[in-house]
């Protein structure tokens, strides 16, 4: 059938709203396995039981994760692995954008930590069962805001001087050149890497206390 999911593993961060909750719902509508992941249990739960009652599709799972935090990335990857065997696609979509200067339980600024080192630990954990999988799919998302980005090597955790805006292109930007480098490298594995810019606009609750400008524009 045309356009079937079935018997195909999906994992994706960032799926309990916006973006990431429409992404697994089509793909369970579709008649993929979905992992969703997210950090809250009771919002996580509550679109988990949405999404079932929709699709009348019972194959999605929950698995919650701090991406903040690269413990918790490395035991989402072998939570992962004890529960499935294979992965067809792996969709790094959770993101954020932070107003103010604020550092993770490992000590690195956060927006770089979750919108970027958060996908590049991800895959890199599971990258393995990826090529098993294969043909196989690694989605990231990113932002066409990536053009205003310019990877900053003398100051990545903005110590030196810190804008929000500024934080966020720059990880979007990490993302393209992320995917890039990955798909050269996974070239012959029947593995691909591509990322996208979800379009402008689109309606979540995504900068959601974000203040200023940024902030409003998001609104």
């Amino acid at each position: 059938m045309k356009g079937s999911m079935s018997e195909k593993v999906c994992l994706i961060t960032g799926a309990t709203s916006g973006i990431g909750k429409a992404t697994a719902m089509e793909l369970v509508k579709m008649g993929a396995s979905v992992v969703m992941v997210g950090r809250d249990r009771g919002r996580g739960e509550a679109a988990l039981a949405e999404i079932k009652e929709k699709s009348a599709n019972a194959s999605v799972d929950l698995m919650l994760a701090d991406l903040s935090s690269q413990q918790e990335i490395h035991r989402l990857a072998g939570e992962f692995k004890e529960a499935y065997p294979r992965l067809d696609v792996l969709i790094n979509n959770a993101g954020l954008f932070r107003s103010k200067r604020i550092t993770t339980a490992d000590g690195l600024e956060t927006t770089i930590a979750v919108n970027h080192l958060a996908y590049f630990l991800l895959t890199k954990l599971l990258l393995d069962v990826l090529k098993a999988s294969a043909p196989s799919r690694i989605v990231n998302v990113s932002s066409g805001d990536h053009n205003n980005g310019a990877i900053d090597f003398d100051d990545l955790q903005g110590e030196k001087g810190y804008k929000g805006a500024q934080a966020y292109s720059q990880s979007k930007l990490a993302n393209v050149l992320f995917t890039y480098e990955l798909a050269k490298r996974l070239e012959g594995t029947s593995v691909t890497a591509n990322c996208l810019h979800p379009g402008a606009g689109i309606r979540t609750n995504f900068g959601s206390g974000v203040t200023g400008v940024f902030g409003f524009m998001v609104r």
